[in-house]
């Protein structure tokens, strides 16, 4: 694979880059852009919506004739690391989770009339979606496990069960739900569309977490008979294994990719400050333990990017890329957590304090080890993939010999 970047994919990074530092970053210094949960209010967030679309940086993504910017994967990479620089940025382009991953499985999987009904809008910046999944003692990192139940009926399907830490549950206005419709073990499961206005089902609670919070929060999920039509079963019965895999290895990914930017940016803050600060008879920066804090970190950091964009030119090669998503997300989560820690052990008191974005972004990062599948579970899956491909594990995917 080539890591140069096209001309016009360099452009629009550098768009999203010049977007970020002159109006994103100068607002996080400000208590008044943040909600009572320490994400960017939501007035303000419109405005920057609207500033970010009329620059043509909104949802790139997604088809270019829904109205994104009609990247690949490997294409949104360095733009989705260069967005995640700031705190906001994601949200202001419409590029994050859940709504980036449930927008590019509907556009990958829905009928006309569900993109029409239920992506649209979410494309438009009009509505906020969340994907439910994950369960109480059930389904998590093993979808076999889920237990809440979708039953047929005359007219289409009746839900029965619970789920939590639902992402945006609690802003949100269309769902993906996964529930189960047999007891097989590979097409067990299905998944459906629903509206939030729909009867049946309610919001439990939304769970207080240790980090700063989507809008929307993270929320424990009752079904009590929601029912849903027939027309918003999303592929086919049994097919909802199939969905979760679609949607979860890029969903994954995009994860990766704004996490470099937001570990590259906290080697920024830290970089800057370790320049200026004298400490015992020389700047930080002079410092040899300090120079391999930083080193490390960078180092870190560049090897997370690797793996991500080979991730993503694998995907974009029609692969599953497994092993390469499973390597990525581990390799980043740690790549993040360390580059966080390590500007606040630079900063000193002032990076535990909120003075600066660092205590949030330290906060923010220890779930990155956690959410989309834990560390432990990708090793594993990398192990065993290790076991089955042999040596072929370490292949460079040679082309056909002349």
């Amino acid at each position: 694979m080539d890591f140069t970047l096209a001309p016009n994919v360099d452009r629009i990074r550098l768009a999203i880059r010049d977007f970020v530092d002159t109006r994103l970053i100068p607002l996080e210094a400000e208590r008044s852009s943040f909600d009572e949960h320490e994400n960017i209010r939501l007035g303000l967030l419109a405005e920057l919506r609207t500033e970010a679309k009329a620059k043509g940086l909104w949802a790139l993504s997604v088809p270019v004739a829904r109205g994104g910017g009609g990247l690949s994967l490997a294409e949104i990479t360095p733009c989705y690391e260069e967005m995640n620089r700031s705190i906001f940025g994601p949200v202001v382009f419409n590029a994050a989770a859940p709504d980036d991953g449930n927008m590019r499985v509907l556009e990958q999987v829905a009928t006309e009339a569900q993109k029409a009904e239920f992506l649209q809008p979410i494309i438009d910046g009009q509505v906020q979606s969340a994907f439910a999944m994950t369960e109480p003692d059930g389904c998590g990192s093993d979808p076999s496990l889920t237990y809440t139940t979708a039953t047929r009926t005359n007219s289409g399907w009746k839900i029965h069960g619970r789920k939590w830490f639902i992402t945006g549950a609690e802003a949100a206005s269309h769902f993906i739900l996964i529930a189960r419709t047999s007891d097989d073990e590979r097409k067990g499961l299905s998944a459906f569309l629903f509206h939030a206005e729909q009867s049946g089902w309610e919001i439990v609670r939304r769970i207080g977490i240790m980090g700063p919070e989507e809008h929307g929060g993270h929320c424990e999920l009752a079904f009590n008979g929601l029912e849903i039509p027939e027309n918003n079963l999303l592929m086919n019965v049994g097919d909802g294994l199939k969905l979760t895999q679609i949607r979860l290895g890029p969903a994954r990914l995009t994860h990766c990719m704004r996490w470099t930017g937001l570990a590259r940016r906290s080697l920024e803050i830290a970089t800057a400050h370790i320049e200026n600060r004298a400490s015992f008879g020389a700047k930080l920066v002079d410092h040899e333990s300090v120079q391999g804090l930083i080193g490390q970190a960078a180092m870190d950091i560049q090897i997370g990017r690797l793996l991500t964009m080979h991730a993503a030119w694998k995907l974009d090669q029609g692969d599953f890329a497994r092993k390469e998503v499973s390597m990525a997300k581990v390799v980043v989560a740690d790549a993040l957590h360390k580059a966080a820690d390590t500007a606040l052990q630079l900063l000193g008191a002032r990076g535990y304090s909120k003075d600066t974005v660092i205590e949030w972004i330290y906060r923010y990062a220890r779930q990155a080890r956690l959410v989309d599948g834990a560390s432990e579970v990708h090793r594993m899956v990398l192990a065993n993939t290790l076991r089955r491909e042999g040596r072929d594990f370490f292949s460079w995917g040679a082309g056909p010999h002349g």
